[in-house]
């Protein structure tokens, strides 16, 4: 390789850090100081430099039966020896096939279509693809209108950040967004929420705004009504007690399909197969991603009740139903590390796992009260959320230097959005290393101005 001026040439071992654009990522900040990782196991990263790095956020909210899991492993090679691709466009092959009917077994109960894509954020827009066919095939072409939520993070695809509501991801992008779309309040507000166990008492009213979008626009017009159970991107906003039931009534009132985006929340990260399972909710559909495959591959998935894929199917005569799918849906690498996944899931009982570890995990928690900076700790699940106190005129300074601290100095891997430090391990964590990750981020609170 000829090295870029001004830069040493890379090796296998050091490679240079220029040619690669990195997501999500201040990528400047990030070549002085980098952070590279380079083997895994179970609850532990291994850094470039032999330092064993305990995992507070599985991966990316995506290894959720911990690193370079055997099982995993093992289906995957023999899905790679066996058989590489298969096309899924009037084709077929027998393990998407299964893992389908698999999968059909453990979502909500009458959710069990499923469609395959690659990622979250075509899974996404799958969804939104999918809620339009349906109401077409109704006989309501105009439903076309989709209700998102301020602060919700739906992927990266044009429908998903059309519809997301996290201002810094579309801005750059605004003047090209979908069209018909419109917000929901989110449902965050520490001066009546704060150090809330759980569900936050407060804020179930704030599903009524839907009520205030059918009076603008005329429930005619509205397609679905998209939401993360548990907004995990923006930063851990946990549903309030009764806010997902309201939204699920005034969708069925009104004729809208409510969409649940669980990348996040899908695979036991609240203490159920699913967020719906947890918090008692059914969405006409529902996104996955992330713990689908452990993320030893990637994979998504829209799962939607029978009477939409029997709706849609049904009214075309012959052919081709529905005009939309990928190269890689249902992959045969996938599927075999999905089926995998979910038999490591049941085997370990790793579905209902938060649940069991849960109260050790907000007694954990909620001992940062005390520590410097904090506002706010929430939880739910083996999911928490930590909001720190702003430092005077620079937003989000104070929590990257707790990330860089965590990472650099205390040998532990978290997430920070702004100055609030997400934390989702691995759901294999034990109650010791619920106590060494939890006083890991104290000593990087400690250590930050």
């Amino acid at each position: 390789m000829t090295a870029v001026s001004g830069t040493a040439p890379s090796t296998a071992a050091t490679p240079s850090l220029d040619a690669l654009w990195m997501p999500f990522t201040a990528n400047k900040a990030y070549k002085a100081k980098p952070r590279l990782l380079v083997s895994a196991k179970d609850m532990h990263y291994r850094s470039d430099d032999g330092r064993e790095i305990l995992d507070g956020t599985a991966g990316l909210w995506c290894v959720n039966a911990g690193h370079c899991r055997q099982p995993i492993i093992d289906a995957m090679m023999q899905a790679a020896s066996t058989l590489d691709y298969a096309p899924a466009f009037q084709m077929g092959h027998p393990l998407m096939f299964a893992l389908a009917e698999r999968m059909a077994e453990v979502l909500p109960e009458g959710m069990d279509r499923v469609f395959f894509s690659g990622s979250g954020s075509e899974s996404v827009d799958s969804a939104l693809k999918i809620a339009l066919a349906y109401h077409i095939a109704r006989g309501e072409p105009d439903r076309c209108l989709f209700v998102g939520r301020q602060r919700g993070y739906h992927g990266v695809g044009f429908g998903g950040i059309s519809v997301g509501g996290i201002e810094t991801n579309r801005k750059t992008f605004a003047k090209q967004l979908l069209p018909h779309i419109d917000h929901l309040p989110h449902t965050h507000d520490l001066s009546k929420q704060a150090f809330s166990k759980g569900q936050p008492a407060w804020g179930g009213h704030l599903a009524d705004a839907l009520e205030e979008m059918v009076a603008k626009h005329g429930a005619e017009k509205i397609a679905a009504v998209i939401v993360e159970p548990l907004a995990g991107s923006t930063g851990v906003l946990i549903p309030p007690v009764g806010y997902l039931q309201r939204l699920r009534e005034l969708c069925t009132k009104h004729g809208i399909l409510l969409i649940f985006d669980e990348v996040i929340t899908g695979f036991g990260r609240v203490g159920a197969p699913f967020a719906a399972q947890a918090f008692g909710v059914t969405p006409d559909i529902l996104t996955v991603a992330k713990g689908l495959t452990n993320a030893a591959v990637p994979m998504g998935a829209t799962a939607v009740h029978t009477k939409i894929y029997d709706t849609v199917v049904q009214s075309t005569p012959r052919g081709i139903e529905l005009f939309h799918g990928y190269t890689y849906s249902g992959h045969p690498l996938s599927a075999a590390a999905a089926l995998a996944t979910l038999d490591l899931y049941q085997s370990e009982g790793l579905l209902t796992r938060a649940a069991t570890m849960g109260p050790i995990w907000e007694a954990a928690l909620h001992g940062l009260r005390d520590a410097p900076h904090v506002i706010d700790v929430r939880n739910i699940g083996l999911v928490g959320g930590i909001e720190l106190s702003v430092r005077d005129g620079t937003p989000g300074a104070r929590g990257y230097d707790v990330f860089t601290n965590a990472f650099h100095e205390q040998d532990a891997l978290i997430r920070v959005t702004g100055d609030i430090v997400a934390l989702s391990p691995p759901l294999i964590i034990n109650e010791e290393q619920i106590h060494q990750l939890v006083g890991k981020v104290r000593s990087a609170l400690e250590a930050t101005a």
